[in-house]
């Protein structure tokens, strides 16, 4: 009714990757926080770290991405085992809960003096613990999206998308507005803090929908007769002449023994497993591994190049003015998320190439295309290769169709990993799917590295 359950699992989505994004736009908070103590008090906009970084300046966005990554993989590897031993409740609400604390104390700390060591180290155990949680979190959602029908994990991967765009958005009213006080960044952690809110009073209502409660009982062993007397009286409206009460009768109480595990329920075989039986996760991806490895390779291009090279692209149209200002965080930032967040939308609408489809692997793979594009964009500084598409339209052009690309296909190998498995595999197939995706992002962030030295 009203698409509850799908907005659910859109603001979920969102409270997901909104927290991160927003403590990634504030970078430049933690940069100067990590200049000499007088600078960093006193917020010159004249520092002289800007001049000369510290080491501890110059090494934030490399230990950010260390400290990102790693836990990132990990935890989303372990709850592909841990959750069938611990309560969905629990992993979900549990790393929402641990996350707004996080941000909580982040917002304190604003208005907290620290040296610059303390503070780094804060920073990065605040790192550590945001993404940890947001791994079991993301993890968990997806495998409680794998119970209910294809299209709703595709409500989680938008709302993700807008989380992105919000951030954006948000870098670049800061640039508009020339925020330089310390004080400007409590808005983004307290924003965080809002939708962490948000998304616990999303969960807590989503036990109580009707839709829900149906698919997310793996056995249905409370809704067998219910679904008997639905499908009777569906029969009944069209055939009522022709069915008596003895018929009625009969088809709802049909024996629930059958041989070889099957129940024989209304003219439909409905497979019957233990409940106390485990799936298997080897199992599960023997059947869903083209759907796991396409989305991790959609990752790896997409993080492989973004933002490590898109990012240092520059503009064409003068260095010195507005456009030059505004050119990365909007050209790159901005169109990126937005047709990112496009592109999965629009698997709520279609969802073409089918699960079964060979044509959906070839176009992931085919994705790998847009990292010699970018790499000949005009990227500075650069030592090897001759700059090919020096005009910013062309970059836009590979941004917009790289961005929705990713989005869509990304969105559409993580709503059918799960329609691959029989139901009561699908939670322990979207932690599965969690798992790879995750190993998209950190083995983009790693070759990364590679694609900007042979620049």
């Amino acid at each position: 009714r009203y698409k509850a359950v799908w907005l659910i699992f859109f603001i979920l989505g969102l409270g997901t990757l909104l927290p991160w994004n927003f403590f990634m736009t504030a970078r430049e908070y933690f940069i100067s926080r990590l200049a000499d103590p007088e600078i960093s008090r006193f917020w010159n906009e004249t520092s002289e770290a800007a001049l000369s970084p510290s080491y501890l300046q110059s090494m934030f966005d490399n230990f950010m991405t260390l400290c990102a990554m790693v836990p990132l993989l990990i935890f989303t590897c372990l709850n592909s085992f841990i959750h069938q031993r611990i309560p969905q409740q629990i992993r979900i609400l549990g790393s929402l809960v641990a996350i707004g604390l996080v941000f909580l104390v982040t917002a304190i700390m604003v208005k907290v003096a620290m040296e610059p060591l303390p503070f780094f180290v804060f920073t990065m155990i605040s790192i550590v613990f945001i993404n940890s949680f947001g791994a079991i979190l993301q993890s968990s959602l997806f495998g409680l999206a794998g119970l209910l029908p294809a299209s709703y994990t595709a409500p989680i991967m938008s709302g993700q998308g807008l989380a992105g765009t919000f951030a954006a958005l948000a870098m670049i009213f800061s640039i508009a507005i020339g925020a330089q006080q310390p004080e400007s960044f409590i808005g983004y952690f307290t924003t965080a803090c809002v939708a962490i809110v948000l998304a616990i009073f999303s969960y807590i209502l989503l036990p109580r929908m009707d839709f829900f409660r149906y698919y997310s009982m793996k056995d249905k062993t409370e809704y067998r007769v219910y679904n008997a007397e639905l499908e009777t009286k569906r029969d009944l409206i069209k055939k009522r002449s022709q069915l008596s009460g003895v018929c009625y009768a009969l088809l709802v109480f049909l024996p629930a023994d059958e041989p070889n595990g099957m129940e024989q329920n209304n003219s439909k075989i409905i497979p019957i497993h233990n409940p106390d039986e485990k799936p298997s996760v080897v199992a599960i991806f023997k059947k869903l591994w083209v759907m796991a490895v396409s989305v991790c390779f959609v990752f790896t291009v997409t993080i492989g190049v973004f933002p490590s090279v898109t990012a240092k692209v520059s503009t064409v149209l003068g260095e010195g003015n507005r456009w030059g200002l505004y050119f990365i965080p909007v050209s790159c930032f901005l169109l990126f998320n937005v047709f990112d967040w496009t592109g999965r939308s629009l698997t709520a609408l279609f969802t073409w190439p089918g699960k079964d489809s060979c044509l959906l692997p070839v176009m992931v793979a085919l994705r790998v295309i847009f990292i010699p594009l970018f790499m000949l964009c005009n990227v500075q500084p650069r030592d090897y290769l001759p700059v090919v598409f020096s005009h910013d339209a062309w970059y836009i052009i590979f941004m917009i169709f790289f961005s929705i690309s990713n989005g869509y296909l990304a969105s559409l190998c993580m709503c059918f990993g799960p329609k691959k498995v029989l139901a009561h595999e699908a939670e322990t197939a979207g932690a599965v799917m969690a798992f790879f995706l995750s190993l998209g992002l950190a083995l983009g962030a790693a070759v990364s590295f590679l694609f900007r030295i042979l620049i």
